[in-house]
């Protein structure tokens, strides 16, 4: 998947993304929208959840933008299926749902970001390349939900036999959703080691973006979501 050092270290490849939604005109709009920007090109289209998962094998986009509600297969069970084929791609839901069952069912299935489509046109590309980054994306609204949830749902347990020290401190600055730069610059280490404490953070506790670590460290007691 790319990184955002990679996007800054002057590399020519552009974010490749994959849309599904059932909808022809919301996917024509959307595309207009993406392609209009250099870094991201549009590799594929797909109107229903089965239809993602064959996309998303054949292209292999680096983010995927999920729709929730689709005939057939819908956008949880997509995103469950392709996360388990493609641990490192980033599905990004924009869909006019904020329902709590939703919102969790998605983002347990993996999703790494989740907007809703009355999201402005900068957010909804500021999305897109946080996603592509490994960063968190989440609307306000969402993040709210997600705090809530967590705030009194929290079994606390030791995190050394799963995390270094130097990790959980990574993991507890990058739920404040900093950039990897940002964390770099808090912690006085290179944006290159923070790439790498995060891949060993994402292959320890077994999960594929920043959004899924965040959410295993908050149920695990590690990160308390009143300091979010």
């Amino acid at each position: 998947m790319l990184d955002a050092e990679t996007l800054e270290a002057g590399s020519t490849r552009p974010i490749t993304l994959l849309l599904v939604d059932d909808h022809p005109v919301v996917r024509k709009g959307t595309r207009e929208l993406l392609e209009s920007e250099a870094d991201l090109r549009v590799v594929g289209e797909a109107g229903s959840g089965e239809e993602a998962i064959v996309r998303a094998r054949e292209l292999t986009p680096d983010v995927i933008l999920m729709d929730v509600s689709m005939p057939g297969m819908n956008g949880i069970d997509a995103t469950r299926a392709i996360k388990a084929e493609r641990p490192g791609v980033g599905v990004l839901v924009l869909t006019s749902y904020d329902d709590d069952a939703y919102v969790f069912a998605l983002l347990e299935a993996g999703a790494a970001g989740y907007l809703l489509k009355n999201a402005s046109e900068d957010d909804l590309l500021g999305a897109v390349r946080a996603v592509a980054a490994g960063e968190s994306a989440l609307h306000p609204s969402v993040a709210k939900k997600v705090l809530e949830r967590f705030s009194t749902h929290t079994t606390p347990t030791p995190p050394e036999d799963d995390l270094s020290p130097r990790e959980l401190e990574v993991l507890r600055v990058a739920a404040t959703g900093r950039t990897n730069k940002e964390i770099a610059r808090d912690l006085d280490i290179s944006p290159r080691t923070v790439q790498v404490h995060l891949a060993n953070i994402f292959s320890k506790l077994g999960v594929g973006s920043r959004t899924e670590a965040v959410l295993y460290g908050i149920k695990r007691g590690w990160i308390d979501p009143k300091n979010l």
